[in-house]
């Protein structure tokens, strides 16, 4: 690829990727005077800040940049091949979608969560979840059901397979999946918004879990019950599948340190196993 001229005034970060030089281009105007009008050069087809956005998220979702780690702007720019702004904003995307936190003068560091933050942050998916199937309930298609159904077959490939890493991803396109079923743009752009922060703590979770199939199948009930339109056992199967992914979640983040900084007595409300289970053979996340 010809690399195209560069704007003469760049930034202090480097060169603008943005417009090409101006050129003028004579024209004839209505009243019959010559003028000249400036053109540009097309816009770059890559966009550097997307491409950027979407490798540090991957490194951060995959566990190669790990919670607390700081983002070393100049040596990733200098891997990468780019100026220091295309990372920088980069980074400030990724701030706002909760993967990255910013301390001042000290750069951009991975996420890491307090206790308060996963019970925040479980709290609002699971009332996230039950709207969704209640609303699902009703207005699913049926093919919302065979892509669900499609989805968990993926899923227990990947789990005989052994593709733990895959299979964390694809459980939360599941659910993302679900939340599309219920028909509601604005409940599956505020799921979507925080699935970001939802996949680095499965992807960290996903690590302890001893028994993919077993991830797998807890998906199962929630196709058949709303395959079946029965609301009120699909509430019971949403709530059941996600608050026990909650308290596996905050287990792990509480054995690595993780601060609570809201008063312990208050617990997560429990829910009873479901029928025919113990809650011993449950594991969602």
């Amino acid at each position: 690829m010809s690399r195209k001229r560069q704007a003469p005034n760049a930034g202090p970060d480097g060169p603008s990727h943005s417009l090409g030089p101006a050129e003028a281009t004579p024209v004839v105007s209505a009243s019959g005077e010559t003028a000249a009008v400036a053109t540009f050069e097309a816009l770059e087809s890559t966009d550097l800040v997307a491409q950027v956005t979407d490798r540090l998220a991957r490194a951060i979702c995959e566990g190669r940049l790990v919670p607390g780690q700081r983002l070393v702007e100049a040596a990733l720019a200098r891997q990468l091949g780019i100026s220091r702004a295309p990372v920088r904003e980069a980074a400030r995307r990724l701030e706002q979608r909760g993967l990255l936190v910013a301390h001042p003068r000290r750069g951009f560091f991975v996420r890491d969560f307090s206790l308060e933050e996963i019970d925040d942050l479980y709290g609002l998916r699971i009332a996230l979840e039950r709207y969704a199937a209640e609303l699902a309930c009703a207005r699913a298609t049926e093919d919302d059901l065979n892509r669900l159904q499609a989805q968990l077959d993926l899923l227990l490939r990947l789990a005989q397979a052994g593709a733990v890493a895959d299979l964390v991803e694809e459980d939360l396109r599941f659910h993302l999946l679900f939340c599309k079923a219920s028909g509601n743009r604005k409940l599956f752009k505020l799921f979507h918004e925080i699935a970001g922060e939802i996949r680095m703590i499965i992807v960290l979770i996903g690590q302890v879990y001893d028994d993919p199939n077993r991830i797998a199948e807890t998906h199962r009930p929630l196709i058949e019950a709303l395959a079946a339109r029965d609301a009120a056992r699909l509430d019971a199967e949403v709530d059941h599948h996600i608050r026990v992914g909650w308290r596996e979640v905050r287990r792990f983040f509480a054995e690595r340190g993780a601060p609570q900084t809201r008063d312990p007595a208050q617990q997560i409300p429990e829910t009873a196993p479901r029928r025919g289970t113990s809650e011993s053979e449950e594991s969602g996340i």
